[in-house]
């Protein structure tokens, strides 16, 4: 199985491919999809969808993982990140993939055993899981690849 995870975002969108051989994760690919700032908003999304496309074709998924939305402060922000969030998904759709969805708590359960983890704990689980140097940066494509990885730690039952 090849999962594909997103941590939406306008400015960076995170993602990260993983495939599962036996029991274990391998890191395929991982990465970002960055827009520029100060453009419109149409055109930041069309770039969303255009580097979603191409990274799912290359990659070739069978499911998609995205995180949910958890926003307590910034509406205006919230919005524009629930838009990417609805691109990503609409693409993952026109691929023809089932996609699962994890809040930030689900996703810091299943990697750490503690839904109020911080970054670097998710992070550092994600370097293990994958058998990784490093932790991934930047954080947003981290935070892909774990909920990728939670994905496939809730599709066997944990």
């Amino acid at each position: 199985m090849r999962i594909i995870g997103i941590d939406p975002g306008t400015g960076i969108l995170g993602f990260g491919v993983i495939d599962i051989v036996g029991n274990k994760t391998k890191l395929v690919t991982a990465g970002v999809i960055t827009t520029p700032a100060h453009t419109p908003i149409d055109e930041r999304l069309e770039e969303i969808f255009d580097g979603l496309t191409e990274i799912i074709a290359e990659t070739k998924p069978n499911v998609m993982a995205i995180e949910k939305l958890f926003f307590s402060r910034n509406v205006t922000t919230a919005i524009s990140v629930a838009q990417a969030r609805g691109v990503a998904m609409l693409t993952g759709r026109k691929a023809k993939l089932p996609i699962a969805e994890y809040t930030p708590q689900q996703i810091k359960q299943s990697l750490t055993g503690y839904g109020k983890a911080d970054k670097k704990q998710v992070q550092e689980m994600v370097r293990i899981q994958l058998a990784l140097a490093e932790a991934p940066k930047p954080d947003d494509c981290a935070d892909a690849l774990a909920a990728a990885i939670t994905h496939f730690m809730m599709s066997r039952g944990m």
